[in-house]
This record gives C-alpha cells, structure tokens and sequence, in this order.
C-alpha cells in the first residue's frame, strides 16, 4: 500500500548559505522533492549567503519546474541573499517570473 504523499514540506535554512553548506543543502532539497509535490524554503534576515547558494536555489528551482513540482521561498529575498542578488546583476536582468519568485512581485496587468 502506498503512502500518500505530503503535499508540501518547510524547510528552514541555517544562517550560513555558502559554498560550504551546498552539498548539505542539495541533498536536504533532493531527498524533500522525492515525496512532496512543493517545498517553501525559509531564509532568515540574518543569513549570509555567497554566489553559490543563488546558483543552488536556481537550480533546484528549475529542476522543480521541470519535474512538476513546486520551489518557492517564504519570504521576498532580503538581507545577504538580496545583496548577492543586487551585485551580481540578477535583480536587472529578472524577468516576471524571477520576480515573482525572488522578490514575490506579482504581474500587475
């Protein structure tokens, strides 16, 4: 008899979201997609985040979308996570989509 499914699971980051914690990171998304159908990340105000932890959420966000699953965040992006963002040039380049997951701006028609 199968076990049905958990329709989303919550995951609360830990304040360091750098290259060290990745491998910790990409496992915990990983092994959380293979029985739940969304996962909502939360990052705290106080995390510091590098280059490789916006890669990581890219990644497992697009992965999502193309498994049919769902990736969000709880939050808008702020503090180190929105500082990464804004110097590496990605808050520029964002299309509706990008907004509406880093930043939760919704299309106004």
């Amino acid at each position: 008899m199968d076990t049905p499914k958990q329709y989303y699971e919550s995951i609360n980051l830990p304040d360091e979201l750098s290259i060290r914690s990745a491998s910790e990171l990409y496992s915990k998304f990983t092994d959380e997609f293979h029985g739940k159908d969304t996962i909502v990340v939360s990052i705290s105000e106080s995390a510091e985040a590098d280059l490789s932890f916006i890669q990581l959420i890219e990644s497992a966000r697009r992965q999502a979308k193309a498994d049919g699953k769902t990736f969000k965040l709880s939050m808008p992006a702020r503090g180190s996570v929105l500082k990464v963002l804004e110097r590496a040039g990605f808050i520029e380049t964002f299309d509706q989509e990008d907004a509406s997951f880093w930043l939760h701006k919704e299309v106004k028609l």
